[in-house]
């Protein structure tokens, strides 16, 4: 940075700091600032940007799209400073703040949410998790930085995302307790037409791998419609008699409400369940931990290891 811009390393900490919190109020707790004196940063950050970065919406901020634009860039060059200035092997995760957003399945968080954020408490309480529910629309996330871990099946084809699979896994059927397709032989006739399916889409798809494989039996099923999450599909299903889907990592959910999981009687194919990030994260040591972290409860959960 050249002085004419007046953009020193503090200003981009604070600056990659209210992009997290879209608020001077929060912005200046993190940082052990007042509300005044973060106000005056926000100022010198937007003099020197040349761009208000956060605008007033109602009772929020939001960020400006030239905000947007550089958020990543901002995150990875404070990042590689912290790394640069406290190496991974020094790093005390008791002393970390940060705030991490996790892009995931809303059964990810249902289920294991709160086993991460006791884990946090313990080991890094100045970190804090934020999960974001998949979007209908496929964006750069990790790239753009509005998310540092995807989790669940990544299909993304991006070449500059890591992305380590866990486990594969088969999707299991779900139904109510006293289903009339949990009794006697399943086969695939029975699976197919004995009662109507709902299917968990974010994009609102009612066409699957399921279809595929009855499909090539000369079957086909009867789809009623679908919802966007694995959660909002099982209180569906727990009121009615329609066929559901679920994963491994998902059964806990399932077995609080009273749901029943059945092996599918089809050959379907395996799914690689793990996760992903942009590889600016990568010498970043908080970010280490997050990512083993999230690996040993999808171990756990899905009995790979």
């Amino acid at each position: 940075m050249t002085q004419s811009t007046g953009l020193d390393l503090n200003l981009l900490v604070a600056l990659d700091v209210l992009l997290e919190e879209q608020s001077v109020q929060g912005a200046a707790h993190r940082l052990h600032l007042s509300e005044p004196a973060m106000s005056r940063t926000l100022g010198r950050i937007r003099k020197a940007l040349g761009d208000p970065v956060l605008v007033r919406a109602g009772r929020r901020m939001v960020p400006t799209p030239h905000a947007l634009a550089v958020r990543a860039e901002v995150s990875a060059v404070v990042e590689r400073a912290r790394a640069l200035f406290a190496p991974g092997r020094d790093t005390d995760l008791r002393t970390v703040s940060r705030t991490f957003t996790i892009l995931a399945h809303d059964s990810m968080a249902a289920t294991h949410g709160a086993a991460l954020f006791a884990r946090a408490a313990r080991e890094a309480p100045g970190i804090r998790l934020r999960f974001l529910s998949e979007s209908h629309v496929d964006l750069p996330f990790l790239r753009q930085g509005t998310a540092d871990l995807e989790v669940g099946v990544i299909d993304t084809a991006a070449p500059e995302v890591r992305v380590e699979t866990v486990y594969e896994e088969r999707m299991l059927g779900v139904v109510r307790a006293g289903h009339p397709l949990l009794t006697g032989e399943l086969t695939p006739e029975r699976f197919a037409g004995e009662a109507g399916h709902l299917i968990v889409s974010r994009r609102g798809k009612q066409h699957g791998p399921i279809d595929e494989a009855l499909a090539r039996l000369g079957l086909e099923r009867r789809v009623v419609g679908s919802v966007g999450t694995y959660p909002a599909s099982l209180f569906v299903l727990r009121e009615t008699d329609l066929i559901g889907l679920i994963s491994h990592w998902g059964r806990p959910l399932a077995g609080i409400l009273g749901l029943v999981t059945f092996e599918i009687p089809l050959p379907l194919p395996a799914v690689g369940v793990g996760f992903a990030w942009h590889p600016r994260h990568d010498a970043d040591p908080a970010h280490a931990w997050l990512r083993e972290c999230v690996r040993e409860l999808i171990v756990q959960s899905s009995g790979a290891g």
